[in-house]
């Protein structure tokens, strides 16, 4: 009986992925408190915030409706795109100060800026996913027709969007961690980005030869094929989803290179 009091508690080892899945795991929910803890209104807000930016944009865009957004309900467009545009915009801007502002959890040798890079992205990813959702039930219950024949490449193309923001994600967090000043002018600059994605017009009202300056944009092609997907009336005859993968391999891996180039240097502290 003694011995066995007296043995000393072997714990079994944790392979590298179960890690850093309960590295991630710990990252999404503090970043989940860290934003939303503190209000009034709780985890309320989380669903909240993202959800009044779509109420005001359908309040302000209403005017518009089908004439630039033809074959689709411009309720549905509206919607499909603002959730899908501001997941992939959210996780590039947020991501530009997640080194700094987790630098200090880094002495851990279980976690690593790419946990953080990944809990930050997946949040939004939920968020926007979720508001998404509740959307498309309060648009059914109104009366408006959304088709669901074609929900496993909805949420393919929402799967493929994801892994774009976070390639470009790893990018901003290495550009955050390199110039705090160069961080500040690309969110000034995500207007531009914001005009070029196609979430407040549809590329089919716009004419051919514009097309070029805006067809080079995945984010575009990923919002088409996505109101296409819940709409199937809806034209994407401008649009590639083999560009959108395509694309989507180029920048995840361009900005797994940058992190892993940079990773040294964003464990240390400044």
């Amino acid at each position: 009986m003694t011995e066995f009091v007296n043995r000393p508690l072997r714990l079994k080892p944790r392979s590298g992925l179960a890690v850093q899945y309960a590295a991630i795991r710990a990252l999404f929910l503090r970043e989940l408190q860290t934003r939303f803890g503190h209000y009034r209104l709780g985890y309320l807000w989380a669903i909240l915030e993202p959800g009044l930016i779509i109420a005001f944009k359908l309040i302000l865009f209403n005017t518009i409706r089908e004439r630039m957004a033809p074959g689709i309900e411009f309720s549905v467009f509206l919607i499909v795109g603002v959730c899908l545009f501001y997941m992939v915009m959210r996780s590039m801007t947020k991501n530009l100060g997640v080194v700094a502002s987790n630098r200090g959890l880094f002495i851990y040798r279980s976690v690593k800026p790419i946990d953080a890079i990944i809990a930050r992205t997946f949040l939004e990813f939920c968020l926007y996913f979720f508001c998404f959702i509740v959307f498309s039930l309060l648009l059914i219950w109104s009366g408006y027709h959304l088709n669901f024949s074609h929900i496993p490449f909805f949420f393919l193309i929402w799967v493929v969007m994801f892994f774009l923001a976070l390639g470009l994600a790893m990018i901003m967090a290495v550009i955050g961690d390199l110039s705090p000043e160069i961080s500040k002018f690309i969110s000034g600059s995500m207007i531009v980005f914001y005009l070029m994605s196609g979430l407040l017009f549809s590329i089919n009202s716009i004419p051919e030869k514009f097309l070029p300056y805006i067809l080079w944009n995945p984010v575009v092609h990923g919002l088409e094929y996505a109101r296409w997907a819940v709409s199937p009336t809806y034209s994407t005859q401008y649009v590639s989803f083999w560009y959108l993968c395509v694309c989507t391999l180029i920048v995840f891996f361009s900005g797994l290179l940058l992190y892993k180039v940079r990773e040294k240097d964003m464990l240390k502290s400044k």
